[in-house]
């Protein structure tokens, strides 16, 4: 009997899994060297390697997207149309491969509603058990609201009237302005004869209306009866029919004394009546318009501005551009109402703004309570103006003006909480629901151990009936917060935006979900989960991934750090190099295997290579940048004082208030000092010492670029001077060649059928779009006689198509582009091709090209550059690397700031500042500063102590 082919794949599958391995053949994709690889399941696997290695090309960009593609391939066709369909990575056979889910850092969320409660499910369940545990108070007494069911209403009535005489009394009016002619009219035309309205009976008369402009309490005359036992089949109909008509509330009121008493099915105040329905989970939701405060629309935020920061340059007039937040300019519209505001208090629209009056300033700004005459294109218009500030909050929701005014909005606006709901998101009514002594609003606003400390003291306090219905919700809040605290995210809060965490802190929050899930048999793959976490937490996210393994899940991590190497069951070392050097598999086995080998990362772990300390200290130029009062976050006051001329880390635990100290408020402060930008500092008093610097530089690790068209050459400026140099050749003047010849961007020099592309995209219906080389070009990009011209042998296009290193020696001569491709050298880029495609690049490649880029540039020594954790995604060779660039730019006369946790990077500072002591509201404060030997001699900071064991080294 023959076997077809599908079932020997299916044997050979099988088999596979039942050996507990996934099995890569001929992998491809990128620079990866046709590689086989066989790892196990189950396991806490770690791939390592250069940056540029090869280490996401196989882990992300075959493994992975294999997965995903086979996910995709049990939906029907008609229905992947719709969906998009994924290509098949370049590999020739994946086996033993369970489903995929990839935890990667590029995907925090940028939707203001998603927070850490959002995302992580706390937050439904925590909706959930308002909606089902919680006390409501009244809004008015602060007393607990009572329901009654229709019995006890009825028996209530027995007891406290019997004998008595009350009338009965349906509320259907509380506190309100109104005529309620139709009300009236339809209570009259059922058959009702009476109403109290304002505490009076009166009979219903047609037509009969109340003053529209007073408010009112209005109730029906239901019945009024003499309770007693004979009465009791028409005092349990009249209760009936009061319930009916005033929607589940009644009002009592004893004729002789004047005393009136509430009832209700629904929860109500016994005292005043008031009532409340029955709270669901939309209730408490701050994404939906029964829950979210109506100020901010349940953001928490709103954008606060300061006519300073809109009108920098009062010596301009409005009409020459004092409004600079107007990105082409004020618009006519509201040019024409200022010119109005301006006649009032005879200002001329051409009047510097510094010779206005601040009543003038103040009524364009926030409005005018009355109606306006604004002349407009020639016609009077009689309208109402809330003055530009209420203008910018409708453009800031999407409601009018240009997406370049927004933006610009935006970044001049500063964030604040939201005035209404104090940042609890949520409308005033669930203020009278608590759990405990908090509302919901309170606990979402509560780091997250102290969140798990309130939960844990609530469900000690539930009585035996409530344990039944809440200890499920208890569970899987207790569940997921404990994950949370796992992974060393105690210094969040549930309403902490996702857009505001950081890469490393959204992952972990996205691996915290997926412990609490608790699926089997899953392959996750995990982008250096350590980014952004001290060197203290570095245990509990291991433990984490090993939990997530112990579940049965095979866990595949990209990672350069040792601990995770060490507790790994199996290690994947690539290299030898990075780009077209690399691709290939040095080693697989457990530590003890790696270091053993030949490559790179075995010499680094073995100790055969080291990061060298360096010989002595800067002390600096004598000069200080100091910052006195920052008050932004959980900063506490802090005053920071930098020695100018050094090399400076910013290190403490995460959470303690580093990025808030350096990124949100001195790198805003430079800037629009600097370069007048619109970027707005967190709180602070004075920032002195400005004058002694001429620029400042932030290096993050966003890429350069979003399309394959960008590259290094053209993100650098390289590309600029190649055309240049080309379009000088004799052939190009020959031919009249311009530089925009040379453009694979534009129309002249490029091969029109794929418009410089270099590759067509044929769209397949219900099949990935597949790309294939030009046809015309062949993946040239440039047309036949652009080609033709050749700077020693080599056409534009083969330029591109070098690798940095070749480049450099090739334009040996030209001093201008030899210095761009040096810079690249440098940081350790040779091997990465000049027209590279962007969306190849690694975070790490990305932040050394802006680097190079700086570097390039000709610098006076009195430049501040600020790096936010640079050594992510980088391997300790390149880290040697990139602190020998940076040691550079200091022995020039420059400063750099480096805020980060890697004790590679921290050793070699010249001046440390520690934050902490820890996270969150326990942080915030500046516990040691100096150098790393001083720093590690500190008792109170937590970095101390693992400096320690570093510098022994």
């Amino acid at each position: 009997m023959e076997l077809q082919e599908s079932q020997i794949d299916n044997l050979v599958e099988n088999s596979s899994i039942e050996d507990g391995t996934i099995d890569v053949y001929g992998a491809r994709e990128h620079n990866l060297k046709n590689v086989d690889l066989s790892i196990p399941r189950n396991a806490l696997v770690v791939f390592t390697g250069l940056s540029g290695s090869g280490k996401s090309s196989l882990a992300f960009d075959t493994i992975y997207a294999e997965g995903q593609r086979r996910y995709m391939e049990t939906f029907s066709a008609y229905a992947r149309q719709f969906m998009g369909n994924l290509q098949r990575p370049d590999v020739d056979k994946i086996d033993g491969l369970s489903p995929v889910i990839s935890i990667e850092q590029k995907t925090v969320s940028k939707n203001p509603r998603s927070t850490v409660g959002t995302i992580t499910e706390i937050y439904d369940f925590l909706r959930l058990l308002f909606a089902k545990g919680s006390t409501a108070y009244s809004s008015e007494t602060g007393k607990p609201m009572v329901k009654f069911t229709d019995e006890q209403i009825y028996n209530s009535i027995l007891e406290n009237f019997e004998g008595k005489s009350i009338q009965i009394l349906s509320p259907l009016v509380k506190r309100r302005k109104g005529h309620y002619r139709e009300l009236f009219e339809q209570y009259r035309k059922i058959g009702y004869n009476k109403i109290r309205v304002d505490g009076e009976i009166l009979e219903i008369t047609p037509k009969m209306q109340v003053d529209r402009y007073k408010i009112h309490d209005i109730e029906l005359f239901v019945d009024k009866i003499n309770v007693a036992n004979n009465s009791e089949k028409r005092l349990r109909l009249s209760i009936e029919n009061a319930l009916k008509q005033g929607k589940g509330s009644i009002i009592i009121l004893e004729e002789e004394s004047g005393l009136s008493k509430h009832y209700s099915r629904n929860l109500m105040c016994a005292d005043t009546g008031i009532s409340y329905d029955d709270p669901q989970p939309n209730t408490f939701s701050f994404n939906s318009p029964y829950g979210w405060c109506p100020s901010c629309k349940g953001l928490g935020y709103s954008y606060q501005f300061q006519i300073e920061d809109i009108m920098p340059d009062t010596s301009k007039s409005f009409k020459n551009g004092a409004l600079m937040v107007f990105p082409n300019g004020i618009d006519n519209w509201h040019l024409s109402i200022i010119k109005t505001i301006g006649k009032m208090y005879k200002h001329k629209i051409t009047d510097p703004v510094n010779k206005w009056s601040k009543e003038a300033i103040h009524d364009i700004f926030y409005g005018i309570e009355d109606k306006i005459s604004v002349e407009y294109n020639y016609v009077d218009y009689n309208t109402d103006f809330g003055g530009l500030v209420s203008y910018f909050e409708d453009v800031l929701v999407g409601k009018g003006g240009s997406q370049a005014l927004k933006d610009n909005l935006e970044r001049l606006g500063q964030l604040a909480d939201c005035t209404v709901c104090k940042g609890q998101r949520l409308n005033s009514n669930t203020e009278n629901f608590k759990i405990g002594n908090y509302t919901i609003g309170e606990l979402a606003n509560l780091e997250i151990d102290a969140f798990y400390e309130v939960v844990l003291e609530n469900e000690k306090n539930l009585n035996k009936k409530e344990k039944l219905i809440l200890s499920n919700i208890y569970t899987e809040i207790k569940t997921r917060t404990r994950f949370l605290l796992n992974i060393g995210l105690n210094y969040l809060s549930l309403n902490r935006p996702a857009f505001t965490l950081s890469g490393g802190e959204a992952q972990r929050i996205r691996l915290a979900t997926q412990i609490g899930s608790q699926l089997m048999n899953v392959t996750y793959i995990l982008d250096e989960p350590s980014i952004g976490l001290h060197q203290r937490d570095n245990d509990k996210l291991i433990k984490s991934l090993q939990d997530l393994r112990d579940y049965g899940n095979t866990v595949v991590v990209v990672e350069h750090d040792r601990d995770m190497m060490e507790a790994a069951d199996c290690i994947v070392d690539i290299g030898p190099r990075a780009g077209k050097l690399g691709g290939q598999i040095m080693a697989t086995g457990k530590l003890e295997d790696i270091i053993k080998g030949d490559s790179i990362t075995a010499d680094y772990l073995s100790g055969r290579r080291k990061i060298e300390m360096p010989n002595e200290r800067r002390k600096g130029n004598g000069e200080f940048l100091e910052l006195k009062g920052a008050r932004g976050h959980n900063l506490k006051n802090v005053s920071l004082k930098l020695p100018l001329g050094t090399l400076i880390c910013i290190t403490g635990v995460s959470g303690s208030g580093k990025s808030t100290l350096i990124s949100d408020t001195l790198y805003p402060i430079l800037r629009r000092h600097f370069y007048r930008s619109f970027a707005s500092p967190l709180p602070y008093e004075s920032l002195e010492g400005l004058e002694l610097l001429d620029k400042v530089i932030e290096i993050d690790q966003a890429p350069i670029g979003r399309t394959p068209r960008s590259n290094p050459a053209t993100y650098t400026g390289l590309f600029t001077f190649i055309r240049n140099l080309y379009s000088e050749l004799p052939e190009a003047k020959i031919r009249g060649y311009k530089p925009g010849r040379f453009s694979f961007n534009v129309k002249g020099g490029r091969c029109e059928t794929c418009q410089g592309g270099g590759a067509q995209v044929i769209e397949m219906n219900f099949m990935p779009d597949v790309q294939v080389t030009c046809p015309t070009c062949m993946g040239k990009r440039y047309n036949r006689e652009t080609l033709e011209v050749r700077y020693k042998g080599k056409s534009i296009n083969d330029v591109l198509d070098m690798n940095v290193t070749d480049a450099l020696n090739l334009f040996d001569a030209i001093p201008s582009i030899k210095r761009k491709l040096e810079a690249l050298h440098n940081v350790g880029l040779g091997y990465i091709n000049v027209g590279q495609s962007s969306v190849t690049l690694s975070g790490g490649e990305a932040q050394r090209i802006k680097l190079a880029t700086e570097l390039s540039k000709r610098d006076t020594g009195k430049t501040i550059y600020i790096l936010d954790e640079p050594t992510t995604g980088l391997h300790f060779d390149d880290i040697n690397i990139l602190m020998q660039v940076l040691q550079k730019l200091v022995d020039r006369g420059n400063t750099v700031v480096i805020i980060e946790h890697n004790l590679d990077v921290i050793k070699l500072a010249d001046y440390v500042v520690d934050m902490g002591p820890e996270g969150g509201r326990f942080g915030g404060e500046i516990v040691a500063t100096g150098t790393p030997e001083k720093v590690a001699k500190s008792k109170k900071s937590v970095t101390a102590k693992f400096l320690t064991q570093e510098l022994k080294k």
